[in-house]
């Protein structure tokens, strides 16, 4: 059996080592057996509470982060991001809401025709992706978040995604958005879609996606 605070000290250190997230069975793939790697977690959750550094989990995944209040400190270190456009705006939010979602969908909430550089472009950025194909004629393209989405709006599940004016009042979404724009109650359709096939890979040309959205698979 490892001593609780064995346990925190090796934890502690995988994730400082680690060139990216962890998950809880990554962890325990690199632990001896008889860690208690959830209490190890939770502890040093509050060690580092009130330091500059903290412990987060973001699509269940563990890192340290700098803390909240002193992310000021790292404006010289941080490239400047993109502004993504209102389209792109309207898009990734629909997604995160709906997901998964196909391009055809995506239209009729947006009430506009949706352009195939929009999806690119939030694909390249690593915010949305491909998940799999939804079981209707066609077998259209369906399109999810990812992790790095999480990480990049400060969120641990999709279950903290806040309503269209919280996210437009914290700068998710642009104020020049209509006032009209909603975000309706997400419906999940899991059920009907399939995961992708190998000739599905996410090589994200405009042709491509063209391609994606148009070419039935067999099934």
């Amino acid at each position: 059996m490892i001593a609780p605070k064995d346990a925190e000290r090796m934890v502690e250190a995988l994730l400082f080592a680690a060139a990216e997230p962890l998950t809880l069975e990554d962890l325990a793939e690199r632990l001896p057996a008889g860690a208690d790697i959830p209490a190890a977690l939770k502890g040093l959750v509050a060690h580092y509470e009130a330091r500059g550094v903290q412990l987060s989990c973001v699509g269940a995944r563990w890192r340290f982060t700098t803390a909240i209040d002193l992310a000021f400190l790292m404006t010289r270190e941080r490239e400047e991001t993109r502004r993504l456009s209102r389209a792109a705006q309207e898009t990734l939010a629909i997604i995160a809401y709906h997901q998964p979602i196909t391009r055809v969908e995506i239209e009729s909430i947006r009430g506009v025709q949706s352009s195939a550089g929009t999806l690119e472009g939030l694909a390249r950025a690593g915010l949305i992706r491909m998940r799999g194909r939804r079981r209707t004629p066609g077998r259209p393209v369906t399109w999810g978040t990812t992790d790095a989405f999480l990480a990049h709006y400060g969120i641990e599940t999709l279950a903290d995604l806040p309503g269209a004016a919280e996210m437009k009042a914290a700068g998710l979404l642009g104020l020049d958005l209509p006032a009209d724009f909603t975000l309706p109650a997400p419906e999940s359709s899991a059920a009907d879609e399939d995961p992708l096939g190998p000739d599905d890979a996410p090589e994200f040309t405009l042709d491509f996606l063209e391609d994606a959205e148009a070419r039935p698979t067999p099934g």
